[in-house]
């Protein structure tokens, strides 16, 4: 919506009001910082950044209910219909802080939407930019519900239409769809989509991390030892795995077999007797090929049963051990005498394969999707000379060039295969080496690919996986030392492209190590993932909070703090955010309930690892005794690229500028938050803030100075028949607050109090009213339906009539006109009472009911800014 500030002499007729943020082309500051209210912030926020940087800016975002300015940077803001947040600079005003924030390496950056709404109406493009904004309206692309405010989120909303964007124009989706289009519609990896529709079966989470890390696939068998009813087995077979089992109980008759994977999963912890534990656990890491896989369950506060042995048994005469994880990964160590890896809570593996365990350890380390993030990240708005080639219009093209297209689509393939390893593969790690060798050379599409591609990103790819090696090498140190004879062929391959030799390598991760125990290495690093958008840095950058899918892309010193925190509790699997301590030597895990589902998550657990100590305090809460906190502003720890994201955005923002968290003097509770909001006829949903759905006390609160109760007990006709009069609907009663809050609050702080004469009239009262009333037209109704569930007035909001007393309401129409957003108006007479509805329509539609000679009330309508002036012409009113 457009947004219009007015005084005696000014009016701005520009820029884009979302919530509480106004934003405006940089080209017009000038004219906002004429008002008082904004010429401050405005001031202070110039003279706080760097010239320089703000003539790359061009669009500002004021918002003076936060005291905050920001400058963005939108690339190609003129010529992109939908321009890309690149980077902003955020001003406090109070805390007289300058933030970077830069979106280039995001995959789902902010974009823009209706930019012609932050330039003023003679702007030689507005119109172009007006036509696109209509005509995505009218394709229902601005539809409620739609998360839009981000790249990939309006891709999707785009394509759920049949549509596609092209140049200006929203275009029907052919049957072929362009290959950049394949590679950023969606975030997600194959191997991600593959994990989620394994979570919704009854696969267990041994299982499921086996898959995530590469370790079950269909070119391994897998075993599992004391299968029970065989779910795992059923789903492993669903997705091509070749599996089989034994259970003492229901697979008696099946004999335990060799297998690449062998899975034990919750079997130790159910056997009473101490030497059979033992004994399983040989036999199945005998069967093992690859690796074994361990389960047990861990202590927790809730232990049914008696005590029993070293466990408990339960009232159906079962056994359960119970283990601690450092305990637990003890106990396989003295067995096996082998290094267990844990890769979840009370979840161990154990390689027979040493080359799969150096493979395994270094994958801990690699970053997921290098040539994807840095492929589709968009770091300029240039394009690569393979795209310009494309694009070319020129009929005459080089017989190089021309070779160049024919190969692109292979060369492409292994550009990505370079940026994922860093590095030009090598021939063993070349996936279909046969099919490019039947076109070129290796060393001659080495290089073409020198020369077509940025090799600024082959750089930055080299650079992290050279920091992986790092941090390899971090983690042996406090591991038993393998020899360089044991490492993969990968893996030497990489020691000595990076570093020459394996002494070099672990140098190089000794630094690392010291650096990592720097507070000031720390403290800087941390600034550096915020400016990128990656977690949350506390006032006086006390600490950063991230999301723990975000760790991999932290710098390398904050991996390093995180790996060396990791030696005490070693798995994240079960957490959601980690929170890094920059002074203290500290890292903590923080695990929500339903974090993926629900807007303010509740903390259940929480493990504070004190690493210079190797100690760690854990916490576990329940209403009971310690109340879980809610996460409030979840969407600060999260990041574009994570699902979801957009959605808690969103809903952040909603929270916000309702002020509820603004009423507590102590960080409330989840309830206290619900409670607050109930009060404004709002509640959560998911992640969504939605009207209430309930019906309150007719005593209750109905905005700042009424209730509920006055604004429905009101009325001649209610007063002397003493009608029930309720709403059936809770739509009503969201209505009623919002025509309090928006209109009848500012009234009665501005003049003073009013008489209700007219509220709310439900369908058994407009029965007992005889006449002037128009049931279907004056919203007085609201949202409530006749008996065939139709609503008795299609305007819906709701409606009230009500006088000042000692005004003249006249001049109270026109002070509400001059200053509030209003439906419809009705004037009967400067001393009647005046009839104002509200709706999410804010029509301001003003009408003037004036007698005509027979004695009639006849409608005139006028403009709202002419209100007085029209009164005034009008005789006898």
């Amino acid at each position: 919506m457009s947004f219009m500030v007015s005084d005696s002499t000014l009016t701005i007729k520009f820029g884009k009001r979302v919530l509480d943020d106004l934003y405006v082309h940089i080209d017009y500051l000038h004219e906002v910082r004429k008002y008082e209210q904004y010429k401050d912030l405005i001031y202070d926020g110039i003279n706080a950044i760097e010239a320089e940087d703000l003539k790359h800016c061009n669009v500002a975002k004021i918002n003076i209910n936060k005291n905050r300015i920001s400058f963005l940077q939108y690339l190609s803001f003129a010529e992109d219909a939908f321009p890309i947040l690149n980077v902003s600079w955020v001003f406090d005003h109070d805390k007289k802080s300058l933030t970077l924030r830069s979106y280039s390496a995001s995959l789902n950056p902010p974009i823009l939407h209706r930019k012609e709404l932050l330039v003023v109406h003679d702007h030689p493009l507005r119109g172009m930019w007006e036509k696109i904004t209509k005509s995505a309206e009218e394709l229902g692309l601005f539809s409620s519900g739609n998360p839009i405010g981000f790249k990939l989120n309006w891709q999707r909303v785009i394509a759920s239409k049949g549509l596609r964007f092209d140049g200006n124009e929203f275009l029907p989706l052919g049957n072929q769809v362009e290959h950049y289009c394949n590679e950023n519609f969606d975030i997600n990896s194959p191997i991600q989509r593959h994990l989620t529709a394994l979570s919704r079966s009854s696969i267990s989470a041994p299982i499921q991390l086996l898959i995530s890390h590469g370790l079950i696939t269909e070119s391994v068998d897998v075993f599992d030892y004391g299968c029970g009813r065989g779910d795992d087995l059923k789903a492993l077979k669903e997705t091509g795995v070749k599996c089989s089992g034994w259970d003492p109980h229901f697979a008696n008759e099946n004999c335990p077999l060799p297998a690449d994977i062998v899975n034990l999963g919750f079997v130790i912890n159910v056997i009473e007797d101490p030497a059979e534990r033992v004994e399983a656990i040989q036999k199945s890491y005998d069967l093992a090929r690859i690796a074994l896989v361990v389960s047990v369950m861990l202590y927790s506060k809730d232990r049914p049963g008696k005590p029993y042995r070293d466990g408990f048994v339960t009232s159906r005469n079962t056994f359960q051990k119970y283990f601690i994880q450092d305990e637990f990964k003890d106990y396989l160590e003295n067995i096996l005498n082998v290094e267990p890896h844990m890769i979840g809570p009370g979840i161990a593996i154990i390689f027979k394969d040493k080359e799969k365990e150096q493979r395994f350890l270094v994958s801990k380390y690699r970053s997921s999707n290098i040539a994807r993030r840095l492929m589709g990240a968009r770091l300029s708005p240039k394009t690569s000379r393979v795209q310009n080639l494309r694009l070319s219009r020129t009929p005459r093209i080089s017989k190089a060039n021309r070779l160049a297209e024919e190969l692109h689509p292979t060369l492409e393939s292994l550009w990505a295969q370079t940026l994922d390893l860093g590095r030009f593969p090598e021939p063993f790690e070349i996936s279909n080496l046969e099919i490019l060798l039947e076109k070129l050379s290796l060393s001659r599409a080495k290089r073409l690919i020198s020369t077509l591609f940025d090799q600024n990103l082959l750089n930055k790819a080299a650079q992290t996986r050279a920091n992986e090696i790092k941090l390899f090498f971090l983690s042996r140190h406090f591991a038993k030392k393998s020899a360089f004879k044991e490492f993969d062929l990968r893996l030497k391959t990489d020691i000595k492209h990076f570093y020459g030799d394996y002494k070099t390598a672990n140098k190089e991760a000794l630094k690392l190590l010291l650096a990592s125990a720097n507070p000031d290495e720390i403290r800087n690093a941390c600034e550096e993932a915020a400016a990128e958008g990656l977690g949350w840095l506390e006032e006086n950058s006390h600490s950063l909070q991230i999301h723990t899918n975000l760790v991999e892309r932290l710098p390398v010193v904050l991996r390093a703090y995180v790996a060396c925190g990791l030696i005490l509790w070693d798995s994240l699997s079960d957490f959601q955010l980690i929170k890094i301590h920059v002074l203290s030597g500290k890292l903590t895990l923080l695990q929500y309930l339903d974090f993926e589902t629900q807007a303010i998550p509740l903390l259940i657990k929480r493990i504070k690892i004190n690493i210079p100590k190797l100690d760690y305090d854990f916490f576990e809460y329940e209403e009971s005794t310690f109340p879980p906190p809610p996460l409030l502003y979840k969407s600060r720890y999260m990041h574009e690229d994570i699902d979801g994201y957009a959605e808690q955005v969103e809903f952040d923002e909603k929270l916000e500028a309702t002020g509820v968290l603004y009423d507590f003097d102590h960080p409330p509770n989840l309830r206290q938050i619900q409670e607050k909001l109930s009060a404004q006829r709002l509640e959560i949903s998911g992640l969504n803030l939605i009207e209430s759905t309930s019906i309150p006390q007719l005593e209750q609160k109905c905005g700042r100075y009424l209730s509920f109760k006055e604004l429905i007990h009101c009325g001649e006709t209610q007063a002397r028949l003493g009608s029930p009069n309720l709403p059936l609907n809770p739509k009503t009663y969201n209505a009623l607050y919002s025509l309090s809050e928006e209109l009848l609050d500012p009234v009665i702080a501005y003049f003073g109090s009013i008489r209700l004469t007219y509220g709310f009239c439900s369908a058994s009262l407009v029965s007992k009213i005889n006449s002037r009333i128009a049931p279907k037209l004056d919203q007085h109704a609201s949202h409530e339906c006749n008996k065939h569930g139709i609503p008795i007035c299609d305007r819906l909001g709701a409606a009230v009539d009500f006088i000042v007393e000692d005004e003249d309401m006249v001049e109270v129409a026109q002070w509400i006109s001059d200053n509030l957003q209003f439906d419809r108006m009705y004037i009967y007479g400067r001393e009647k009472p005046l009839h104002i509805s509200y709706s999410t329509n804010t029509s301001r539609l003003v009408t003037f009911m004036c007698a005509s000679s027979f004695g009639r009330l006849m409608p005139r309508s006028c403009s709202p800014e002419d209100i007085s002036e029209f009164a005034s012409k009008l005789i006898d009113f």
